[in-house]
């Protein structure tokens, strides 16, 4: 039996229910498996007092420190962060708290190997729970935690020196693969993992009926991701106005939403375009589904699950050639990779609309990632750890 702790600070929880929902569903795969024993930890960072008590963070503190969640033993620990110390001490605030508890755990459970989810701060954090507890450790890049925290001045030095010293390493794609060794960290060390997809929830449905249950009729774009600069949804808005009679939903909630508000406004487009705040993701296939094309224009990626997402229910994607989108649109079928800008994606946009491929075809670019076979790599790249730790 493989005993697996897997720490994730990207975890969904009651106040966040859509919070990362992919490693929720990779660790239900891990732990579903008949050789693994799994229990997670998923840190809850918070400010100190009384900033605590701001709305978001009170939320945050009504979850409980441990819960079974979906059938999974979790536990969520606190611990303190600094605002505005570009999150140097989170590291070593987490460290602290987790050493206690991962001793306590150890009493029931003698985990064999740390999984950590997330590269910041869950890397450096699981690599000194290793060195201190004995066991190997694997660390997964998704995306901006390469991006952001491998750059960022407080934290880039120990998210490299974690991928130097980690056991193993997992990257969501070949590009976020080659982003890690830009860093320094050794490209032998480092295992593509692709990311899952749901091929029975997300599938394709009749798409006239799909869309007539958002209320649209003709051409539907949507676009899906938190309301953030780097998702980029004021780009496949500026698309929608130069494509006449299209709509445009989208999916996803976040800081940018009046700017964004702004411009659905000034571009005229408040009958055209809407923004759906967050959905539930078990809303997202019929979303999806109704969908002519999916649109995002992102800076930066790993490899986005809503671009599988939307391939399985037979919807083309319009993407930035970020991360590792020509891992994902390898077929024409598949959709289109556009430069980040309005005119690009609107070109992109229309050529699908203008010769749309058949749902089957485009589902065939989903049938590559599988959660099984997520499963299954990781389960074999976990025991590969435990039995070449010296």
């Amino acid at each position: 039996m493989l005993r697996v702790l897997t720490l994730s600070t990207l975890f969904p929880d009651a106040t966040r229910p859509n919070f990362g929902v992919f490693v929720e569903r990779q660790t239900l795969g891990l732990a579903a498996h008949p050789g693994v024993d799994l229990r997670v930890v998923a840190p809850l960072g918070l400010p100190p007092w009384p900033l605590a008590l701001l709305s978001h963070h009170r939320a945050l503190r009504t979850v409980p420190e441990r819960e079974t969640w979906r059938g999974l033993d979790v536990r969520r620990p606190r611990f303190t962060t600094i605002p505005g110390t570009g999150a140097r001490f989170h590291g070593s605030a987490l460290t602290r708290r987790l050493i206690p508890l991962l001793a306590e755990m150890r009493g029931d459970f003698a985990f064999d190997v740390i999984d950590a989810e997330f590269f910041f701060p869950d890397g450096p954090v699981a690599v000194a729970l290793g060195r201190h507890f004995g066991v190997p450790v694997s660390i997964k890049a998704r995306g901006a935690d390469i991006h952001f925290w491998g750059h960022a001045a407080g934290t880039a030095a120990s998210v490299r020196r974690a991928g130097l010293e980690a056991d193993g390493l997992l990257a969501v794609s070949e590009a976020m693969k080659a982003d890690m060794v830009a860093i320094g960290m050794p490209p032998a060390d480092i295992r593509v993992h692709h990311t899952g997809v749901d091929l029975a929830r997300f599938a394709p449905r009749e798409r006239e009926a799909a869309k007539a249950g958002f209320g649209v009729a003709g051409p539907l774009i949507v676009s899906l991701g938190a309301l953030i600069p780097r998702k980029g949804h004021e780009v496949a808005i500026g698309a929608v106005d130069a494509i006449p009679g299209a709509t445009l939903l989208i999916a996803g909630e976040g800081p940018v939403r009046p700017a964004l508000e702004a411009q659905i406004a000034a571009q005229g487009l408040s009958d055209r375009v809407r923004l759906l705040g967050s959905m539930p993701h078990a809303e997202l296939p019929a979303l999806l589904a109704a969908a002519d094309v999916m649109a995002l224009a992102s800076a930066s990626e790993g490899l986005a699950n809503a671009w599988v997402e939307a391939l399985a229910c037979g919807t083309p994607i319009v993407i930035t050639d970020a991360g590792g989108a020509r891992e994902v649109v390898t077929e024409p079928a598949f959709g289109r990779i556009a430069a980040r800008d309005p005119q690009a994606f609107a070109t992109a946009i229309s050529a699908l609309l203008d010769h749309p491929p058949a749902q089957a075809d485009v589902r065939r670019g989903a049938e590559r990632f599988t959660w099984e076979a997520n499963s299954a790599a990781l389960v074999d790249h976990l025991t590969s750890l435990v039995a070449h730790f010296l």
